[in-house]
């Protein structure tokens, strides 16, 4: 790991302008994706902005049909939440799946969607609850927010500062994790909502997705035998050491039957 300077801004704006003022910088909050790529020698940013100890970016509200977490919560945080609990018992859900205990302390909402991992949690929630996500200077819905593998709508040294997530009348995530990184090599988030389903796939492709043929399935009827054989096409999803593509399409069947099941006995 090479020399960094470390800045430890007191506000939003003070964290946007620190990063400007840097050549090469990069924004630090929970470090889970950021150490290792820095240690590796993947990542050698000249500053590191440190997020953490930022006020009015932790906490969850409920507002009306919407469910908020501020950017920097941890997973543990969410799992615990006794508000997200009674709003959304799928999303407080998957938080416990994130990782193992030490990762769920100190990883956090933001800078999982901000890293837009393909194999991260968040992105898939994101897109079943219709997600909004605020930044300090726009606002995204997630269909437009994930833009593929490690990209996403932010621009240069935007922060994001929010999640809103719609609470649905049922949902539920399913996840098969790989056994050392914990990470999902498959795994589906339904979310019932009075107007029709929303699914959505994790850790199968280049990034999170809509199954849409599921939605559709789903919200003609809400049952496990609707989506009973339902497989994606295998073309454009991963092949890697741990699993073929062909593979990943079974486990997304597996996974969305057990979600859909959870939806309802949840």
């Amino acid at each position: 790991m090479r020399d960094f300077d470390l800045v430890r801004p007191a506000s939003v704006a003070e964290a946007a302008a620190a990063f400007a003022a840097s050549g090469d910088a990069a924004y630090l909050a929970g470090g889970h994706t950021l150490i290792p790529a820095m240690k590796a020698r993947l990542r050698a940013p000249e500053t590191l902005v440190d997020l953490s100890r930022l006020p009015g970016l932790t906490g969850v509200t409920r507002d009306g049909d919407r469910l908020w977490v501020g950017a920097l919560t941890t997973h543990a945080a969410v799992a615990e939440d006794a508000t997200v609990e009674a709003a959304i018992p799928g999303l407080s859900a998957l938080a416990l799946l994130i990782g193992d205990p030490q990762v769920r302390a100190k990883g956090t909402l933001g800078g999982v969607i901000a890293n837009n991992d393909p194999a991260a949690d968040y992105p898939a929630a994101c897109l079943a609850l219709d997600a909004t996500i605020v930044t300090d200077r726009a606002e995204y819905g997630a269909g437009d927010f994930f833009q593929g593998m490690f990209a996403t709508a932010l621009s240069d040294g935007e922060i994001v500062t929010r999640v809103g997530f719609r609470v649905p009348t049922a949902s539920a995530y399913a996840k098969f994790r790989h056994p050392a990184s914990r990470y999902a090599v498959a795994a589906v988030y339904v979310a019932r909502f009075t107007d029709g389903v929303r699914v959505a796939v994790t850790g199968a492709g280049p990034g999170a997705f809509r199954w849409t043929e599921a939605e559709a399935a789903l919200t003609a009827s809400f049952d496990a035998g609707a989506v009973a054989g339902l497989t994606l096409e295998d073309g454009d999803l991963s092949s890697d050491i741990h699993c073929s593509a062909e593979y990943r399409a079974h486990l997304c069947g597996v996974m969305l039957a057990q979600a859909v099941e959870g939806s309802i006995n949840g």
